[in-house]
């Protein structure tokens, strides 16, 4: 084992699961999977893992790039996705093969049962999700490296968010800068949002400009070798109100407890039910509207789910979000996110900017 690329072992650990599964192979079509598997970046392909060496499928457009980045499977060209698949399957003697049923269209799902006549499809979606949710120790050096190129981006920014300025041209600049910093694309659409707009937990930047007395939700992230960084400040522009200071205050605790918390073998819902319960305690719950956090990697949402209703435990190696907030609406939102890696004994937070209320 010590000899096999990264890419081999997380095959490997695939082939481990067909028994349980019930299955003699999987087709994966959610692209970052494929990544995770193969090292293969492109945006449109299918991967079968069965017993034997895994098989990448890809169009014309791929060839070149899958044999440059691949090189823990065989490459098949194909002309129709679907024809080039139920070949796959022929061939390789296939009677009961699982499918990503999350990242497949019912279209293609019928169209390819038309073509696969004979072999049994089935759907595996709770069995495929937790894939991802370990990361090993190539994917925590680049998180770690999304996360310290965000915030030399923002700690530069920060010197035009002044009053005046308008969500826009922070949001521009930042992800601007994060590219010049390293970064390939941003994690998702920066989130800027000032005043009443930073109610709005998923507000988009818009002209609105920056005033005196003002809370300002800045939701970024970094994206480095194919992994997300995630992570919201929320300053107070030039003065803060009492009640400003109390909730940013009930925030941050709620935050800061709990991320104490985490570590692995803890239920993801006990992590929710600590930054929520107080919260609720301090009477501002129906202010706080969605999950506690989720996973992180080669996608800005993954597995696990942190929030009431999730069945997930922590395991060593998760790399989750914390991220309470407090929104009221018509006046002003706060929320405060930092990413963590579980470890044994508790967690290490990978994002790098202080959370303390600071007044710009």
């Amino acid at each position: 084992m010590g000899n096999l690329s990264k890419e081999e072992k997380r095959v490997g650990r695939i082939q481990g699961e067909l028994l349980r599964f019930d299955v003699e192979g999987i087709l994966f079509f959610d692209m970052a999977n494929i990544r995770y598997l193969t090292g293969f970046t492109g945006s449109e392909g299918a991967l079968f893992v069965g017993k034997g060496e895994p098989v990448l499928l890809i169009d014309g457009r791929y060839v070149t790039q899958a044999k440059r980045e691949t090189n823990a499977c065989e490459i098949l060209h194909f002309t129709d996705k679907t024809e080039g698949i139920a070949r796959l399957l022929a061939t390789s003697n296939v009677k009961v093969a699982g499918f990503e049923s999350q990242a497949l269209t019912y279209d293609a799902y019928e169209k390819l049962q038309r073509e696969t006549e004979g072999i049994s499809l089935k759907p595996l979606s709770d069995e495929i999700g937790p894939l991802r949710a370990r990361k090993d120790s190539d994917e925590i050096v680049l998180l770690r490296e999304a996360a310290k190129i965000a915030a030399r981006a923002l700690t530069a920014t920060l010197e035009i968010v002044t009053p005046g300025v308008s969500e826009r041209s922070i949001a521009t600049l930042l992800e601007v800068t994060m590219r010049e910093a390293g970064s390939e694309k941003p994690s998702f659409e920066t989130i800027v949002a000032a005043g009443e707009n930073s109610s709005m937990p998923h507000a988009r930047p818009g002209g609105s400009e920056l005033k005196n007395g003002d809370f300002v939700v800045i939701d970024y992230g970094a994206v480095y070798g194919g992994y997300h960084s995630d992570e919201t400040c929320t300053y107070a522009i030039g003065k803060t109100s009492r009640d400003q200071e109390e909730v940013y205050e009930i925030v941050k605790y709620a935050h800061d407890r709990a991320i104490d918390a985490v570590k692995a073998g803890v239920s993801c819902k006990d992590i929710d039910g600590i930054a929520r319960n107080y919260i609720e305690d301090k009477g501002l719950g129906s202010h706080f509207s969605h999950g506690t956090g989720h996973g992180v990697g080669l996608e800005v949402h993954e597995a696990p789910t942190v929030s009431a209703r999730s069945t997930d435990y922590l395991e060593e190696g998760m790399i989750i979000t914390v991220e309470p907030g407090i929104y009221i609406p018509g006046k002003w939102g706060v929320r405060i996110e930092d990413t963590v890696l579980v470890e044994r004994d508790g967690c290490e937070i990978i994002t790098r900017m202080p959370k303390e209320l600071a007044v710009l």
